[in-house]
Formats: structure tokens, C-alpha cells, sequence
């Protein structure tokens, strides 16, 4: 544990150190942006979501010298970092240039890094306001916890990783910070009271990826991809989620509309008033899918 503590407060944080933390960081998230094989992973978790970037900034505010010192630091840290993750993608992402539109989501964030950094210094008083300080930090790692929980409830394994290492990081924060027993055990269980929370929270979401229209009914009735509320429709596995047929009134047309629950291969089975049927493989992504051309249903 000494070890552990070590690096909350006992690093010397020069800022040719940073930089080179501030650049490898940058580097390292776009390049798990990229990597097809990242996507929908743990290890491309950091590109979109907040507990490393926790951790950073963390290790950065505990190993400073002064409040200014850590608001400075955590500052120039995400200045420099964040615009990197963009850069490294621009020459191999369809978007070019256009993909700093992302960016914009981050800059708020950046700015408030100074105030954060500065006012997370006094972390290292140890003193109980200190959980003032970092209870709103254990929320937000809670509130990604509950998330990536459900993300791995409806897609396992992808996100247990993440989901370990939020768990992980808000039981250490506390455990790691305050030297105080009575201090480090209000932390303790303020961090388990959140786990507890955001665990109910993520058991209790419905675990869906997401909605989108399977199936757009052709124009004409002749046409074999036809259909209207006479129709019926229902996925051959039905643990993938739920389809219906509803009308578009802006379109002026019927279409097949699903709430699809896990990823892989079934088909959609659309069955005429005279019982005839047509199937149309479906291979159900993250978010996305993909639809294949539609052969006459027997039953097989």
C-alpha cells in the first residue's frame, strides 16, 4: 500500500514529465480510437469516457507542488492531451479535419480542469472536507460504472474491464488519499455506497443497445418487399429484442421498427395475411446492423 500511495503524492511531477505523460496519453487514445479491433472494447472506453482521464488528473493535482501548481498542470496536461486524440486520427478517419467538430465536446471540460486542479490540491491535507471534494469524483466514476454495467450485462465481455476498473479506482481513491483511519473509512463507504448505487442502476436498465428501423415496406403491393398492418413480423431469436410493424406518416409508408437487446446473427421473418413468408438476415452490431437480401421462409 505504501507503493500505491506513493504515487498520490509522493512522485516529482516536472513539466517536461508532463508533457511527455500529456503526449503519450493523447497518442495512446487515438490510436485505441482507431484500431478497429479496439472498438467496442475497455481499451477504447478512453477516447469517449471520463475514469482515466480521473486517474490522470488525480496523480496530476496529488503530485504538485501548490494549488496553483496542480490547477496549472491539470490545465496544460488536458490542453495539450485532448487535441492529440483528434490530431492522430486526422489522417487515416473519412471525416479529415472535420473530426476537431468532436473536440468541442471536450474544450468545456478543459477549461474547468484549472478550478479542479486547484481546488483538488487540498486533497492532500487529508482532512475530512476532503471528501467534499471527492465525493462529486466518486459520483461521476459511479455514474460510469452504472453505465458500462449495463453495457456489459447486454454485450458480454466487451466493458468488463472498465467496469473493474471504475469499481477499483473509487475504492483506491479513498483508501489511497487519506492517512486518517476514521477519514479513509467515511471515504470507504461513501465510495461503496455509490458502487451499491450505480449496481442497481446498471442491473435495472433494460440492457437494449438500441432502437432503428429494420424495414422500409416497398411502394408497390406487388412488390415482394411489401407489407402493411395486415403483415406480421418477428425476429427467428427472439432474445435479439423486439420488431413491429408501424406507419411513417412523414414517408407515407409502413416500416419494421426494432428494439434490439444483443449483438450477433438471426433473421427477420415478415409473414403475409396468406401465411407466405419472406426472411431477411440481420447481423446486429453495437450500433449498427446489417441487413442481407431477403429469401422465401419455410420454416428452416
Amino acid at each position: 500500500m505504501q507503493k500505491i500511495r506513493k504515487l498520490f503524492g509522493g512522485l516529482e511531477l516536472t513539466w517536461p514529465r508532463l508533457l511527455v505523460f500529456a503526449v503519450l496519453a493523447g497518442l495512446y487514445t487515438g490510436l485505441m480510437a482507431l484500431l478497429p479491433i479496439a472498438k467496442d472494447t475497455s481499451f477504447a472506453d478512453i477516447a469517449v469516457s471520463f475514469e482515466c482521464w480521473v486517474l490522470f488528473g488525480v496523480l496530476i493535482l496529488l503530485n504538485s507542488r501548490s494549488p496553483l501548481d496542480a490547477g496549472c498542470k491539470c490545465f496544460v496536461f488536458f490542453l495539450v492531451s485532448q487535441p492529440l486524440v483528434y490530431l492522430v486520427q486526422v489522417p487515416f478517419s473519412a471525416l479529415g479535419w472535420q473530426i476537431f467538430g468532436y473536440y468541442r465536446n471536450w474544450i468545456g471540460w478543459t477549461l474547468l480542469t484549472f478550478p479542479m486542479g486547484f481546488i483538488g490540491h487540498y486533497l492532500k491535507k487529508g482532512k475530512w472536507w476532503g471528501l467534499l471534494i471527492l465525493g462529486p469524483v466518486l459520483a461521476l466514476l459511479g455514474y460510469h460504472f452504472a453505465h458500462y454495467l449495463d453495457e456489459l450485462i447486454a454485450w458480454p465481455p466487451h466493458h468488463l474491464l472498465t467496469v473493474l476498473f471504475c469499481a477499483g479506482t473509487m475504492l483506491l481513491y479513498p483508501a489511497a488519499i487519506f492517512r486518517d483511519k476514521k477519514i479513509r473509512a467515511a471515504g470507504l463507504i461513501l465510495a461503496a455506497a455509490i458502487l451499491l448505487a450505480g449496481g442497481f442502476l446498471g442491473l435495472r436498465a433494460d440492457h437494449s443497445f438500441y432502437n432503428t428501423t429494420l424495414l422500409v415496406s416497398d411502394e408497390d403491393p406487388a412488390d415482394p418487399g411489401y407489407f402493411d398492418e395486415r403483415y406480421s413480423v418477428r425476429l427467428e431469436d427472439e432474445s435479439f429484442g423486439e420488431v413491429w410493424i408501424y406507419y411513417e406518416e412523414g414517408l407515407d409508408c409502413y416500416g419494421v421498427k426494432a428494439e434490439l437487446k444483443k449483438p450477433g446473427s438471426t433473421r427477420l421473418i415478415l409473414t403475409a395475411p396468406d401465411g407466405s413468408a419472406l426472411a431477411w438476415p440481420i447481423t446486429v452490431g453495437k450500433d449498427s446492423y446489417d441487413r442481407g437480401e431477403p429469401v422465401p421462409w419455410t420454416g428452416r
